[in-house]
């Protein structure tokens, strides 16, 4: 099955929203408000946040790679101490994380219903 070219650009369309709207966000959260940064920590949680998804990708496991390397600043903060994690941040996350499954799904079910609504009225 070939996927229309509009379904391509349409998805395009909402990376780059996304990304656009609150990449920095997520970009400042994950580099300064879980844990202070250095550049070695930094390095170090590139490097097994990219071990992680290799090694979850060979073995078919599908994962997120924002979940994986704020896991991997955590890891990072918590090595340090503690106290050097920013707990209620994290915490914060974990429920955005938790949220984040049924709110797309709700949103893909009304895109779904939306489009094919559409087809149908149209003829296609």
């Amino acid at each position: 099955m070939t996927i229309p070219f509009w379904i391509v650009l349409m998805a395009h369309a909402a990376i780059a929203s996304g990304t656009l709207s609150g990449g920095w966000r997520i970009v400042h959260t994950m580099g300064s408000k879980i844990t202070k940064l250095i550049p070695i920590g930094g390095f170090a949680a590139e490097t097994a946040g990219a071990v992680t998804i290799f090694s979850a990708s060979a073995l078919g496991i599908p994962v997120s790679t924002t979940h994986t390397i704020a896991g991997a600043i955590v890891g990072i903060g918590a090595i340090r101490s503690k106290r050097a994690v920013h707990w209620g941040v994290a915490g914060r996350i974990v429920w955005a994380w938790v949220l984040t499954i049924p709110a797309a799904a709700i949103i893909a079910g009304t895109t779904y219903l939306m489009i094919t609504g559409v087809q149908k009225l149209f003829g296609g």
